[in-house]
């Protein structure tokens, strides 16, 4: 009697045991395209997460707790990432969320977070709507555009700009940027030309593009993301349209647009947060040595680091909230979010407070690279 009792009460003690072990796991909401337009920019950012998470966890995790990252897939659609957002806090119990890749994406799962009272950590978005519309429960690490623009104002004298047209995508992010950068081009005296747009899931951008060869701009702004840039520099090559080309934050992969566009990226500029290429230009060499080492060894394509870097400095800035908090409830981890400092892939992670008083966005002000495709390489040019 005593042995058949006492082997049910070790599994039953095991199954418990490991149940508490589950239990005590800290969960993160990740809210990225991993179908759709935006999908292989999403699937990268996860994979960037992963690595986080996996290297926390090997140390012992947050709290002495695990990480357990949840992911959702918004099918690049903002009406999907608003629910999947409900769902990951509301079904998932998770306390907290990082997304949403896109600014459109990111703005409609933003009443979610007021309503549900769980911050979100923002990786990539870049619309200034983000951080100034009042939400706090918004901590961003991407820049937005007006930042970007800030950063790339000491480089357009230098660059000899003396008249800018914009090319960009008909949304909160690419209008944002338009505006922005015009704004700032303005400031500096610039004269501000053509101002185009087009769809994100466009394909012929002919129209567009026929207008701007016609300008006597000696610039092109262009906002849009990798795919879209692809066939744009390709089209660009057909028509015959041959003037300066800088591209604001959608980029980021310099890599796959040389692996896609092959020649017609040739001599394009890209304005990047990251610099995979130069490991010992970044703000922490050693940091950027292991995820690109960790990136390599998991059989991923170099390419992908300019994306994948984010969700990576994303989980660990969450990582950080989530310790500063001192608990893994949903208004810990914002009130730890003001607390958070180190040294991401991309510089200082620290959050300074943005939009109205009292209902303060936080956000971050990471480095901003010029780089250039020449040759077939990424570098960073001398001005």
């Amino acid at each position: 009697m005593t042995r058949s009792h006492t082997i049910p009460a070790l599994t039953l003690a095991f199954v418990l045991s490991a149940g508490v072990a589950h239990a005590q796991a800290i969960r993160i909401g990740v809210n990225e395209p991993l179908t759709g337009p935006f999908a292989a920019s999403g699937t990268y950012v996860v994979n960037g997460a992963r690595i986080a998470a996996d290297e926390i966890n090997a140390k012992g995790g947050v709290l002495g707790r695990k990480l357990e990252l949840v992911v959702e897939d918004n099918k690049s659609n903002p009406t999907e990432a608003a629910a999947v957002a409900e769902k990951l806090i509301t079904s998932d119990k998770t306390p907290v969320l990082m997304g949403a890749w896109g600014s459109s994406l990111t703005l409609a799962v933003m009443p979610k977070l007021a309503d549900y009272e769980t911050a979100m950590l923002v990786e990539t978005s870049s619309s200034g709507k983000i951080t100034t519309s009042g939400n706090p429960y918004v901590f961003r690490i991407s820049p937005p555009s007006a930042l970007e623009a800030e950063a790339f104002a000491p480089m357009v004298e230098k660059l000899g700009l003396k008249k800018v047209d914009f090319l960009a995508i008909n949304n909160d992010w690419g209008r944002g940027a338009a505006a922005d950068f015009g704004k700032m081009l303005k400031g500096k005296g610039v004269t501000v030309g053509l101002v185009e747009t087009m769809d994100q899931g466009a394909q012929d951008m002919s129209a567009q593009l026929s207008k701007l060869k016609g300008s006597d701009a000696d610039t092109l702004l262009i906002t849009a993301a990798v795919d879209q840039l692809t066939l744009l520099f390709k089209q660009m090559a057909a028509l015959g349209l041959k003037k300066r080309i800088i591209t604001t934050g959608g980029s980021q992969n310099p890599d796959q647009i040389i692996a896609q566009a092959g020649a017609a990226a040739e001599g394009t500029m890209h304005l990047t947060t990251f610099l995979p290429w130069y490991p010992e230009k970044t703000p922490n060499p050693t940091a950027t040595a292991y995820f690109i080492g960790e990136w390599k060894k998991r059989g991923f394509e170099f390419a992908g680091v300019t994306e994948s870097f984010r969700g990576y400095d994303g989980i660990r800035a969450i990582a950080a909230a989530i310790e500063k908090g001192g608990a893994a409830d949903a208004a810990s981890i914002k009130k730890g979010f003001w607390s958070v400092d180190f040294t991401g892939l991309n510089g200082p992670i620290r959050f300074a407070k943005s939009g109205p008083v009292g209902s303060e966005s936080g956000q971050s002000k990471p480095d901003v690279y010029l780089v250039k495709i020449d040759g077939g390489k990424v570098v960073v040019p001398t001005l």
